[in-house]
């Protein structure tokens, strides 16, 4: 087998890797330090070894050990974003297939990428600072020295000395807590992660968290004020977790919480094993089903059991995990439902190649990554593209049953490790062999390794799509006159996702007129909506109709909540509203130290700011 190279990882995981990893930190909010030390189990992968590269990014590296005995350690040269490789020499040598336990203490930096500390002003209670992080892709090395790729899978166990007031939750089963012998005002929260799992995964929060009990497995933690309509939102998690192991196999994982972040968190989940991270923009209180829990579980399976190798297959992990998500939405709704939700997926498709220009490599289903900071490479084309190719499978070789028989049998086949493009299609070929030629018509070339939109749209059923449809014609075609035929009942009939659907396909066309967007105020009031996604799409069309109104509205969305789904592009529409670019401008500046570092990077890009 070719040795796997990760052009987002400086360590050498071809000599080593890693099985496990020991965990001790020490939280401190003052410093906004993680005092840290990790004890990595390393197999030897060649016969003489004796020096290895560990991917570190801002760390402080105090001491290196090797099975206890002092270890000579240099950091190289930083890469501008891909951090600076930890070069380890050991002081033996050990043979292929002998393990090696190297410990290093070290402490992380304030700007780590992977960390937000709060100030208490930023939470929900207003009284206790609270920290959490986000690793995936790359950052990972910027709070722990490991082996950052995601071909490498290990266990983990953690030691958490927080202070006593704050809680610590993390990506994997809890296993008690004691006070901290060595500081009376702090305790000690233990965590087992069991099932081998990439660095990108390990996820620690801590704050003044609360749970409540919502299924046999499953609790929600968030802060207190949010924790009761968290618990009544997210009900439905078992049901969803039932439906997906009907359809991908058992659970593996034990547990499964959710965890409700502050605002600032820059996604709208993340699916760190045992432990869900969700975005408080979907506590909308209208318990729509939420394709984003149905998305973070389905990674259960895809992602965090089967793994993409590298960040170049990304859509092995986001593809799979889209389809996933619209098979619940189909079992636990309607099969219409799938299909509605599908092309609200082609739309936001073509809106990321928009985004990035339809000749951009980055538009590639399988990029090449070499010399680009996977941060700035990320938009939905991984999680759509990736969809589309498999629904136009499943298509061409026999429909959903058939197909999802497929994602399951790929899941058994690969469980536990990490898998490549070709690792995926040859599997593919190997089920289907009585369909290797319906197969070998598929342009793999156009939906692999071509920029812009796919080769081919798959046939979707418009059901549910077409009320959205027609209303929105009646918007765009409708004169000055015919502005008094709308009222409050056209939307009266609509769900809120047919009225997601609505907005975006008003954002799909020329900006309608601004009497056309003040009368839609005054008979539908979107103003009102707290439903984030109704809203962020309504603010859209607010601003490509030129209306000032909405830019106090525009700006307070963009900066209340940092999802990057809707902070990035209304900040961008907001900075084209040329009268208003440089009061965008100066707003992003005076929130810019409040916003996630990585979200305050990609906006500064998006308004040309260096």
């Amino acid at each position: 087998m070719a040795a796997v190279t990760d052009p987002s990882s400086l360590a050498s995981f071809s000599k080593c890797t890693t099985k496990h990893l020991n965990l001790r930190f020490h939280v401190d909010f003052d410093s906004h330090a993680i005092k840290g030390n990790v004890a990595l189990t390393l197999e030897a992968l060649e016969d003489t070894f004796s020096s290895l590269i560990l991917d570190t990014k801002d760390l402080k590296i105090n001491k290196v050990t090797a099975n206890g005995q002092d270890a000579k350690f240099t950091l190289g040269t930083a890469h501008s974003f891909n951090g600076s490789p930890l070069e380890i020499t050991l002081p033996f040598e050990l043979s292929r297939g002998q393990h090696v336990i190297i410990e290093v203490s070290y402490e992380t930096s304030p700007q780590a990428f992977a960390l937000q500390w709060l100030t208490p002003e930023q939470t929900a209670g207003k009284k206790h600072p609270y920290l959490f992080s986000q690793c995936q892709a790359t950052h990972c090395r910027t709070m722990i020295p490991c082996q950052d790729t995601p071909s490498v899978k290990h266990t983990y166990y953690a030691q958490v000395s927080v202070p006593k007031e704050l809680v610590a939750v993390m990506s994997a089963v809890r296993d008690g807590q004691e006070a901290d012998p060595k500081d009376s005002s702090r305790t000690i929260y233990r965590f087992r992660q069991a099932v081998p799992m990439p660095s990108y995964l390990i996820a620690i929060v801590v704050g003044a968290l609360e749970s409540r009990e919502i299924g046999p497995r499953t609790r929600v933690w968030s802060e207190k004020e949010l924790v009761d309509l968290a618990a009544y939102e997210f009900a439905e998690t078992e049901a969803m977790l039932k439906t997906a192991e009907q359809l991908a196999g058992p659970y593996v994982w034990g547990q499964y919480d959710l965890l409700v972040l502050p605002p600032s968190f820059p996604y709208g989940g993340m699916e760190n094993p045992c432990l869900t991270f969700v975005t408080p923009t979907l506590l909308a209180g209208d318990r729509s089903l939420s394709n984003v829990i149905a998305h973070e579980i389905s990674h259960s399976w895809t992602g965090n059991l089967v793994t993409n190798k590298t960040w170049e297959h990304f859509w092995l992990n986001e593809g799979h995990t889209v389809y996933l998500e619209r098979m619940i939405a189909g079992r636990m709704l309607n099969e219409p439902f799938r299909q509605f939700k599908a092309m609200g997926g082609w739309k936001e498709l073509q809106d990321s190649i928009n985004t990035f220009g339809a000749k951009s490599p980055l538009t590639n289903l399988v990029p090449d990554l070499s010399e680009v900071n996977t941060d700035e490479a990320f938009s939905s084309v991984p999680y759509e593209k990736g969809f589309a190719l498999l629904y136009h499978l499943e298509e061409l070789l026999g429909g959903p049953e058939v197909f999802m028989g497929f994602v399951k049998s790929y899941i058994q086949m690969f469980a536990y490790s990490s898998v490549t493009t070709d690792d995926w299609k040859n599997y593919l070929y190997t089920y289907f062999k009585d369909k290797v030629d319906i197969l070998n018509k598929v342009d793999w070339n156009g939906w692999m390794h071509t920029p812009g939109m796919p080769p081919v749209k798959p046939q979707y059923d418009t059901t549910l799509a077409e009320a959205c449809i027609a209303l929105s014609k009646r918007w765009i075609k409708a004169s000055e006159a015919d502005l008094s035929s709308f009222s409050a009942a056209d939307l009266q009939k609509l769900s809120s996702h047919q009225v997601i659907e609505f907005l975006a396909l008003l954002l799909h066309e020329d900006p309608i007129p601004l009497s056309h967007v003040k009368r839609m105020q005054e008979v539908y009031n979107l103003n009102a909506v707290k439903n984030s996604e109704i809203r962020f799409r309504w603010l859209r069309v607010c601003i490509r109709a030129k209306w000032d109104e909405a830019v106090p509205l525009a700006l307070q969305m963009a900066t209340e909540q940092g999802r990057m789904k809707f902070t990035r592009p209304l900040f961008r529409e907001l900075y084209v509203f040329d009268k208003y670019s440089e009061q965008t401008v100066s707003t992003f500046l005076k929130c810019r130290s409040a916003m996630h570092p990585v979200t305050a990077m990609l906006v500064a890009k998006d308004l040309k700011i260096h």
